[in-house]
């Protein structure tokens, strides 16, 4: 079993491995940079569950930005029923994508 933390990013919870890709809401990073993750809610080290309240004291993981991008575009559809009201139009979110390095405790 891989050791994986769950991590608060931008206000959603992730669970994030060693060496592992996550795709987040677009963090305020220039691609390359190192960004470090502080808050970490639970972590699983080799068999030991750490559990925080809420968050790990002294816990942090650092993870590198790989590139910003959009999500695939969705469809977004309004209508009230017997009155003749459509609306329509799309939306893409835009998105960040992390390379978790390490977190420890």
């Amino acid at each position: 079993m891989q050791d994986y933390a769950i991590a608060e990013i931008a206000g959603r919870q992730f669970r994030i491995e060693e060496g592992g890709k996550v795709t987040v809401p677009r963090l305020n990073a220039k691609a390359g940079d190192e960004v470090k993750i502080e808050k970490l809610l639970l972590i699983n080290k080799e068999g030991k569950v750490t559990l925080g309240a809420p968050y790990v004291e002294g816990a942090e993981a650092s993870a590198k930005v790989l590139e910003h991008n959009r999500s695939k575009k969705v469809r977004v559809f309004k209508k009230k029923r017997r009155k003749g009201f459509r609306k329509g139009g799309t939306g893409r979110q835009y998105l960040t994508v992390l390379e978790v390095a390490n977190f420890s405790l």
